[in-house]
């Protein structure tokens, strides 16, 4: 039995998603829309779309900790906005965790393959 490649069956994530789950949903797809090349490498790579998803990922925790920062000093305009900041970061580490998580057992199910 052959499987296509999830790419040959026309999968295609929304771009309406937050910006760092955006990224690391789009991990595995190659040239996705709205895609940017990262300055170091190659979007359509595994290798840069993993570093853009951990760039992504690092903004977000930036973003979050200033907003946190900002609601703590009283300084937030808008708290909602500040939470839901922190919300999506958490989300989005949560998601790395996950994926991260995906890889090192489909790896170790590799290594433990039998030929």
């Amino acid at each position: 039995m052959i499987v296509p490649p999830v790419g040959g069956l026309g999968v295609h994530i929304p771009v309406g998603q937050p910006e760092g789950l955006t990224q690391a949903a789009q991990l595995g797809q190659t040239g996705g829309a709205g895609a940017t090349a990262p300055a170091g490498g190659d979007a359509s790579s595994f290798g840069g779309q993993l570093t853009e998803a951990i760039s992504s990922l690092e903004k977000t925790q930036n973003s979050a900790t200033s907003a946190s920062q900002a609601l703590a000093t009283g300084t937030a305009a808008d708290p909602e906005s500040a939470i839901t900041t922190v919300e999506d970061a958490q989300l989005a580490m949560e998601l790395a965790s996950q994926v991260r998580n995906k890889l090192a057992e489909a790896t170790q199910n590799i290594f433990q393959t039998q030929v």
